[in-house]
């Protein structure tokens, strides 16, 4: 029950919480108008506050204290009704917003709740950016093997992106013709770390490792034959690479990648 200008109401579990939310946030920030409570320790006590209740989900609002980025919604799997409203609650509070593995139809649901949002085909992606004005830092390369590969490298280089980074992309320079990638080699060392997206037998991050002195991102993907299943001897491939410096996300990982290569190109600033 929950008290009421006109008696008494039922107050739902949400309700509650966020009364109880609201009475913690003012709590907080009274100890740091006395002076009880630093500015660093009320931010370390507000990452811990609750998220948003809406029965299929529940959204984190403050990942993005803890993790320097707001929560990504991961697509598939969830109806175009769920991922929209997922999608308008986190553009609610957030000025990025990042949904991976959507269609087109999963798109209009979520344009129909929040206008500004764009989808990006290649990438399977929809985004919302309202930090555009904000500058980008150079230092990411996101290379693939074959142009099969290109949807996973855009997931990549589009986090990355999204993350407030310049990405520069090399696509269809798989091993097969390694003189594509060598023409891109002065690029590739010039860059902070490297993204390699990689189907078939998946060697283009081995020889990546071998050409540049900064980490190098493996990402199988599932293009191949028969005998690559699905991008599992891909991935073996790259867990097994006597090449080092090489870190592997899982099959098809675009997002990933481009999300470790972005905290890793801020660490390297």
């Amino acid at each position: 029950m929950c008290p009421g200008s006109r008696g008494v109401i039922i107050c739902t579990p949400r309700d509650r919480r966020r009364e109880i939310d609201s009475e913690r946030l003012s709590q907080i920030l009274s100890r740091v108008r006395s002076g009880e409570v630093s500015i660093e320790d009320a931010l370390a006590q507000l990452i811990n506050l609750p998220y948003e209740e809406l029965g299929f989900a529940k959204i984190d609002h403050h990942r993005a204290l803890r993790r320097g980025f707001p929560e990504v919604v991961y697509g598939q799997g969830k109806t175009p009704e769920q991922v929209a409203v997922i999608t308008e609650r986190l553009a609610s509070a957030a000025d990025r917003v990042l949904v991976t593995k959507v269609e087109p139809e999963c798109f209009e649901a979520v344009r129909e709740r929040v206008p500004d949002a764009n989808y990006h085909p290649v990438a399977r992606a929809i985004t919302v950016n309202r930090a555009k004005d904000t500058p980008s830092h150079p230092g990411i390369m996101v290379v693939c093997g074959g142009t099969s590969d290109i949807p996973i490298a855009e997931e990549a280089a589009l986090t990355a992106e999204l993350m407030g980074n310049a990405v520069e992309r090399a696509y269809d320079v798989g091993v097969a013709g390694v003189h594509r990638l060598l023409d891109h080699l002065p690029q590739l060392r010039q860059a902070r770390v490297v993204v390699a997206v990689a189907g078939m037998e998946g060697a283009l991050p081995s020889v990546v490792g071998g050409l540049v002195a900064v980490p190098v991102i493996a990402v199988p993907t599932s293009i191949g034959y028969g005998t690559s299943f699905g991008g599992l001897a891909p991935l073996l491939t790259m867990l097994n690479s006597c090449a080092a410096g090489i870190s592997v996300v899982n099959i098809d990982n675009g997002f990933g990648a481009g999300y470790l290569a972005a905290v890793i190109n801020r660490l390297a600033r």
